[in-house]
């Protein structure tokens, strides 16, 4: 069954608050200056967007908060109709370390809130990205329980409107459903997800347990050294996609945006060009046909290309 898909559509997550479908997502690799991510925040407010996908380690927050605070003051935006989404960093993980965490980002973007906190690797690191002698990633000892704890006691006190997790397979989400005395579930698990990666089987377990599967790299564009080996295929250079975009006058990452959508997952689209960030909004009215998902479907390969070198 085909969703209709309006601008507007928000996907009602298991704590009761919406979440708008497409979300425009703020990384952008360390070369670029970080008032680029604070210009297109504001593009993408124009535009439509009013997901907006940040974190921590991404280190544009000053920047895109101010962005949105701008939008708000110019009477673009109201503060409401902003969602806007932070991540939890793997290096402050122990239970007294978290809520200092979203504070100081709460600081940063000067809001009072944010609207979704997440946990963004279930991996603990001791810091950004510590290395040993030889060059192999420190992790920390942390339960995720207890992680997941803090985050609600977060909820609580206010600072987010929502929790969720990020990079979670199935068992790490059992992992947290299961927790004796577990006060809220997950809302959402953001993962790598696109029609080379179509992550079939744990959307499929994220549904029934009535968490929004989000995905990132859902165009698989950027090619960020760190993160993703440069010789990866080029999803939006895929004869199927680029044929089934022919045949409704659109173009690939569109159809990629839109094949997401829907299988009813909430898909990040991230683009620092004016072009990109309109064409990735113009996605609600067109439909693809079962055919068109079908052969879409059947590009998955199981293929990923965040490879955290650890």
């Amino acid at each position: 069954v085909v969703m209709e898909l309006k601008q507007s559509h928000s996907v009602r997550l298991n704590d009761g608050h919406l979440m708008p479908m497409l979300g425009f997502g703020t990384y952008a690799p360390d070369h670029t200056p970080k008032s680029k991510a604070g210009e297109a925040t504001k593009v993408a407010i124009d535009v439509g967007f009013r997901h907006i996908d940040a974190a921590f380690f991404y280190q544009n927050e000053k920047e895109v908060g101010k962005a949105i605070r701008e939008k708000i003051a110019n009477g673009t935006v109201k503060r409401e109709d902003i969602f806007y989404t932070t991540k939890l960093w793997t290096t402050v993980f122990r239970l007294e370390l978290v809520r200092p965490a979203l504070e100081r980002s709460l600081k940063k973007l000067q809001l009072d809130y944010v609207d979704l906190f997440i946990i963004h690797n279930p991996l603990a690191m001791k810091e950004l990205l510590p290395r040993d002698a030889s060059g192999n990633i420190i992790f920390d000892t942390v339960d995720l329980r207890d992680t997941w704890e803090a985050l609600e006691k977060c909820k609580d006190a206010g600072l987010t409107k929502s929790i969720g997790v990020s990079n979670f397979n199935r068992k790490l989400l059992e992992l947290i459903l299961n927790k004796p005395g577990l006060k809220y579930k997950p809302t959402c698990n953001q993962v790598e997800c696109h029609p080379y990666l179509n992550q079939s089987k744990l959307l499929e377990f994220c549904k029934s347990k009535n968490i929004v599967l989000v995905a990132y790299s859902a165009l698989a564009s950027h090619r960020d050294p760190n993160w993703m080996d440069p010789d990866s295929p080029y999803l939006l250079e895929e004869p199927t996609l680029k044929s089934i975009a022919k045949k409704h006058s659109r173009s690939p990452g569109q159809v990629a945006l839109r094949y997401q959508l829907q299988w009813g997952v909430v898909v990040l689209a991230k683009s620092f060009s004016e072009k990109r960030i309109k064409e990735n909004f113009q996605v609600f009215d067109f439909e693809l046909t079962p055919e068109d998902m079908q052969a879409i479907d059947g590009l998955n390969r199981n293929f990923r290309y965040a490879k955290l070198q650890l």
